[in-house]
């Protein structure tokens, strides 16, 4: 078989995943209603759950995650006001500029560290005293995971206490939450529970269903009555309010009843990958955590790289870096396949030892 005609492993995003056969048949047997008019009991049934799930008060079905987290922070901020985000956090550089293109809501960016964390100082240094001159800083958002590493409880904690004493709400794009929960659940402890632990410290949250959980579409945007009132008015003028929207609800219900806990073969798979490729010389793995990893090729033989690999049925992304993304509709003979095609690349035939001595396989 020729290396084009082997089965496709996409590891672009989690995002890629189809649905299951199990999930579409949820979707088919789904009770549908009119969701505009609050009458899809699918849709009402998961804003249910997934409010539930997130120790909210409700919940609002969108349907992207992008959406999701602009509707989030226009319910919290108004025209003028402005919200502190991460420098490289998704609400701020991959949402082309919602909140202050649509909404006049300007982001603060600050400084993250490698792990994605702001430093509490600068946080602080950047909250506006209340002057005509300034914007007015209302809320302050936080991703977990961010590119795939986990948040520290203590750090969250410590960051939302601040915004909380000087007034500001607090918003999580939780887009890869139940990744965050299964890598931290403690032994014996339920991970729903621990979903809760997270999200108990913001006072919104969004969750996708579509990248890890393995939905086609949707994300949902959990907080108070009140927020999510204001949200609704801002998801209708985005053009987010759908109709018979229970057939992606059921799907989203599905993943949660089914494929939260097997996150952690996601996970297994990543440290895989980045196991296999630690043992390559051109290439460094920059960090690896959860379902996401990231890498660095010497040179600028990056691009020639993410050719070769798509030359073998085999996908990547180089936006920000080497990045491979593991998911539901990957294998274990998928990441293997993934690792011999980087080693060829490189001139290394399978078997060749790293720089400790050690065999560089099995991966």
């Amino acid at each position: 078989m020729s290396p084009s005609q082997q089965p496709l492993v996409d590891l672009r995003s989690d995002t890629v995943t189809r649905p299951t056969p199990a999930m579409r048949a949820a979707m088919i047997a789904a009770e549908l209603g009119d969701d505009v008019f609050g009458d899809d009991p699918t849709v009402n049934a998961l804003q249910a759950r997934i409010a539930a799930i997130t120790g909210k008060q409700a919940a609002l079905f969108m349907p992207s995650g992008t959406q999701s987290n602009f509707c989030g922070i226009l319910a919290h901020c108004g025209r003028g006001d402005e919200y502190i985000v991460g420098q490289l956090a998704h609400t701020y550089r991959y949402e082309g500029g919602g909140a202050a293109v649509m909404g006049g809501v300007q982001p603060q960016p600050l400084v993250q560290d490698a792990t994605g964390r702001m430093s509490l100082t600068d946080i602080a240094a950047a909250i506006k005293p209340d002057d005509p001159h300034f914007a007015r800083t209302r809320l302050l958002c936080l991703e977990n995971t961010w590119n795939g590493q986990l948040m520290p409880d203590d750090y969250l904690r410590a960051a939302t206490d601040l915004a909380r004493e000087r007034g500001l709400a607090t918003h999580l794009d939780g887009a890869r939450l139940f990744n965050a929960a299964v890598a931290s659940t403690a032994p014996g402890q339920d991970v729903l529970e621990r979903v809760a632990q997270i999200t108990g410290l913001f006072d919104s949250v969004s969750v996708c269903f579509s990248k890890g959980l393995g939905a086609p579409i949707g994300s949902a945007l959990c907080g108070s009555h009140e927020l999510i009132a204001r949200a609704r008015r801002i998801r209708k003028m985005a053009g987010g309010a759908m109709r018979q929207a229970g057939l992606l609800a059921a799907a989203a219900l599905h993943a949660l009843d089914h494929h939260v806990e097997r996150l952690a073969d996601d996970h297994a798979l990543a440290e895989r990958l980045a196991k296999g490729l630690s043992g390559i010389e051109g290439i460094s793995v920059r960090s690896a955590a959860t379902n996401i990893v990231f890498a660095d090729v010497a040179g600028d033989r990056a691009p020639a790289l993410l050719e070769h690999l798509q030359a073998q049925n085999i996908l990547a992304t180089g936006l920000i870096g080497l990045r491979f993304v593991t998911h539901l509709d990957v294998d274990a003979a998928g990441i293997d396949r993934t690792v011999a095609a980087v080693r060829a690349f490189f001139g290394q035939p399978e078997g060749l030892k790293d720089a400790t001595g050690a065999a560089s396989g099995p991966y």
